[in-house]
């Protein structure tokens, strides 16, 4: 039920629409107050959902289908997938990456007097935000942060300094939650802000041109002796990294959802296609080499989303604590092999479209816009290589710490 509600709104304001808002650069601002209005950008943020803020806000359910107390993962990834099924991310990513990601750690580590003035604007879409970590010399390393934020010397403000990329909705939100360093060099000297960024004293922003998601607002922030009330600290100083890596595991897990389906979209138009193409006297579809391409696409797709599923009802059955040792470190893994998938797929379909998989308008356009996109799911959210080589030491922790567990105490019986 949830599935066809979703898909059926989904459909009506976003993806029909979508190819000609990305051709555009921009979402029409009414679209993001459309969702605001019928609770759907509530589910973007990580399940369970803050049941006493939103019920307190007077929303109660989401499209008339689901209660927010009985939110789960599950209706998490229907969400997601569905919010791709256009195969282009950007759209998508223009409504919900900020909400998605700057919102919870206000909601899990800000004080009761900070969420207060911000959570109401926020969760009922009044206000936007974005999550502000990356810096031209600081992605994948978020212990190489930069951008300091000083307090005055009546201890009143913080005076943040530096520079902040590549974020995604910064040039249509009002605010930021942001990474500065409070202090010293490397991950203790990290904390989180709430900074007030659209016309405020000494902020500036502009558009970066990007290769894809071009409707996503992706973003150049500069900072020059902005200053930030003390009171929009959120949680403790020197804490930052501790907040910013328990954001990672519904980040990773999302945008690995979002690229199988693009991945999918780009196979199945790719065999639309084959179905109707002739070459040598026959459909493309009836040359062996052809199939023998979508085959090999197809497996890796479809086991991809066989995990995705797997790892969405564990999502369901464990602890948050239980999910964050357990499937961290896989988390990092699933990300990392759906841009595997992705880039397989897309370049699949890139290939059987020809000519017309090298071409911005026609029918091959889904094609070239996707395989353009694949960096897009390969480097944001933590990239490839950073992700797999994490995946291995934490399963090597998780390892360690369990075969310590069973090992003999010492002085006690050999048998």
């Amino acid at each position: 039920e949830w599935q066809r509600a979703c898909r059926a709104f989904v459909q009506e304001n976003l993806i029909q629409h979508a190819i000609d808002w990305e051709r555009d650069g921009r979402v029409p601002d009414d679209v993001f107050h459309q969702f605001a209005a019928a609770n759907m950008l509530v589910p973007c943020l990580p399940a369970p959902l803050p049941v006493e803020w939103l019920q307190g806000l007077g929303i109660h359910d989401v499209l008339g289908v689901v209660k927010v107390q009985d939110w789960d993962y599950i209706h998490t990834a229907i969400f997601t997938d569905e919010m791709c099924r256009s195969g282009l991310q950007g759209p998508s990513a223009s409504l919900t990456t900020g909400y998605s990601f700057a919102i919870p750690p206000i909601l899990k580590f800000g004080s009761r007097q900070l969420q207060e003035r911000f959570l109401p604007d926020l969760l009922l879409g009044k206000k936007r935000i974005c999550i502000a970590i990356t810096e031209p010399e600081a992605g994948s390393d978020v212990a190489g942060i930069q951008t300091t934020a000083s307090k005055t010397a009546d201890g009143k403000h913080y005076v943040v300094n530096g520079t902040k990329k590549w974020i995604t909705n910064g040039i249509w939100s009002s605010y930021a939650t942001m990474a500065v360093r409070t202090s010293g060099p490397g991950p203790a000297g990290l904390s989180l802000l709430l900074v007030t960024l659209l016309n405020y004293p000494g902020v500036s922003m502009r558009r970066i041109k990007v290769a894809g998601h071009l409707t996503s607002g992706t973003t150049f922030i500069e900072f020059d002796e902005v200053k930030v009330p003390v009171e929009n600290l959120i949680g403790e100083e020197g804490q930052g990294m501790r907040y910013i890596m328990t954001n990672f595991n519904h980040e990773r897990l999302t945008i690995a959802i979002g690229t199988t389906r693009q991945a999918r979209v780009a196979l199945a138009a790719a065999f639309e296609y084959c179905m109707q193409r002739e070459a040598f006297g026959k459909t493309l579809m009836e040359q062996p080499v052809v199939r023998h391409r979508l085959a090999k696409a197809g497996a890796l797709l479809e086991s991809q989303w066989a995990w995705i599923e797997q790892f969405v009802y564990q999502m369901t059955k464990l602890t948050k604590a239980e999910a964050d040792v357990e499937l961290g470190g896989l988390t990092a893994l699933a990300k990392a092999q759906a841009g595997i998938v992705l880039d397989e797929c897309a370049r699949c379909a890139v290939l059987l479209f020809g000519g017309n998989g090298f071409t911005t308008t026609g029918r091959g356009e889904i094609a070239e816009r996707i395989y353009r996109e694949v960096p897009g799911a390969r480097v944001p959210g933590g990239s490839e290589d950073v992700m797999l080589d994490l995946a291995v030491r934490q399963l090597v922790k998780n390892y360690q710490s369990k075969t310590k567990l069973l090992e003999r105490p010492k002085g006690s019986s050999k048998l």
